[in-house]
């Protein structure tokens, strides 16, 4: 088979959804007319390639296949999702909803590359992508972790709208845990209670910072303090930013030092 035309340029076109198998196989033989009969409902949404692992054993080679059958998804000429094994109907079908790109999972994702770039007009951009596509939970958890630090009772009201709550569990909670230090009464009477404080103020006018660094002296002064407030609300902020954000980069490790 001419893998590069049948499946590298066509999927610069359309998703290709490649399934090496052999025929020997016996979880194959399950598989096969699985993904066969999803590949006809699709209607053109995405084609289906079945590649002969014995007889294509380079292709094998080149995608590090171990174990068959092996499932993966090209688009744009690129791996972009996989699965090994015989997975049912409705497993295979939630692969698909998840990783099939779409104009609207593009178009969320470029406003995400754009409030992480600092976009002034992203929020707004995001804000009319949720009018456009109302049942996008995707959207909703972006705006409620876009905003959380400045509105979080926004961002409470935002997450309320969110459908499939199990699918975004951690996400959910992670969001309602800095809500709910940002909007926790604390007495500033003490040493810790004066750098919470601080730190409150500091996020919600966009110093995120000043507020990591005055979670982290917190944590230094009393960990403990009010169910171990400091620390919640730090790891949930690290964990809304991501471990590639340059303030996790730079402050993850003074945090895990101050717990210890």
């Amino acid at each position: 088979m001419d893998f590069d035309k049948e499946v590298i340029a066509k999927s610069k076109n359309v998703p290709v959804v490649v399934d090496f198998w052999a025929p020997w196989c016996g979880p194959c033989q399950f598989l096969g007319p699985i993904i066969e009969e999803l590949a006809g409902e699709a209607n053109g949404a995405w084609e289906l390639v079945k590649v002969n692992s014995d007889e294509n054993q380079h292709l094998s080679a080149a995608y590090g296949i171990k174990g068959i059958p092996a499932v993966k998804m090209f688009h744009k000429g690129e791996v972009v999702a996989e699965f090994t094994g015989a997975l049912p109907k409705h497993e295979i079908q939630k692969w698909l909803d998840q990783y099939l790109p779409s104009e609207e999972k593009e178009l969320l994702s470029q406003i995400e590359q754009k409030l992480i770039a600092g976009d002034e007009n992203a929020l707004g951009e995001l804000e009319s992508f949720i009018i456009d596509y109302p049942a996008s939970d995707e959207g909703r958890m972006l705006m409620a972790s876009s905003i959380v630090l400045q509105d979080p009772s926004t961002a409470r009201e935002v997450l309320l709208k969110v459908v499939n709550r199990n699918k975004f569990f951690e996400d959910i909670q992670r969001i309602e845990e800095m809500a709910d230090f940002l909007e926790a009464d604390i007495s500033v009477d003490s040493a810790v209670g004066k750098k919470l404080g601080a730190a409150q103020e500091a996020f919600k006018n966009n110093d995120p910072e000043s507020g990591i660094s005055l979670l982290i002296e917190a944590v230094t002064i009393d960990k403990a303090f009010m169910e171990e407030l400091p620390r919640r609300a730090a790891v949930a902020f690290f964990q809304l930013i991501g471990a590639q954000n340059e303030l996790t980069k730079k402050y993850r490790r003074r945090f895990d030092m101050a717990l210890y």
